[in-house]
């Protein structure tokens, strides 16, 4: 990494396209799988994410800020987003057994449903948006490169 005090080196014409396109990309594919979504009448794709990472994890319970980390989104959002879920019975929250001062959020029988429920019009959008186009490539090689990046402070 250069210092701040050493000139940028330019990017080629293939870095700048490179940024570019992952720019795109980081927009277009969350609004076009939540008007996806939205179009299919059932979750919103944050209360989607949301509901995923917390199906994923032993008994289906998650603090609060972890679930925020884990979702990209600041606490307050998580906060919102599981406001929405209670309200509709698909989460509930409980005091943290570890401290008793924060908050776990745990997914309910009745959210798994939803979830559920959701799922293929989330794995079809995916699919369309993002896997049709990149048939034939190295998935590995991919993910590696992307975990790198979203990796590094």
């Amino acid at each position: 990494m250069s210092s701040s005090k050493e000139p940028a080196k330019p990017m080629s014409a293939a870095e700048d396209a490179f940024i570019r396109a992952l720019s795109r990309v980081l927009l277009a594919m969350p609004r076009a799988v939540e008007h996806d979504m939205a179009r299919g009448g059932l979750l919103p794709l944050s209360e989607y994410t949301a509901l995923m990472h917390l199906s994923e994890v032993e008994g289906r319970t998650m603090r609060m800020s972890e679930l925020a980390s884990v979702s990209n989104l600041s606490l307050s959002g998580m906060t919102r987003i599981v406001d929405r879920l209670e309200r509709r019975s698909l989460v509930k929250r409980v005091r943290c057994d570890e401290d008793g001062r924060g908050w776990n959020a745990v997914l309910t029988d009745a959210g798994l449903a939803a979830l559920t429920e959701s799922w293929p019009i989330h794995l079809a959008s995916v699919r369309r948006h993002v896997l049709d186009h990149v048939q034939g490539e190295d998935l590995n090689q991919l993910t590696k490169v992307l975990q790198r990046i979203a990796t590094d402070p």
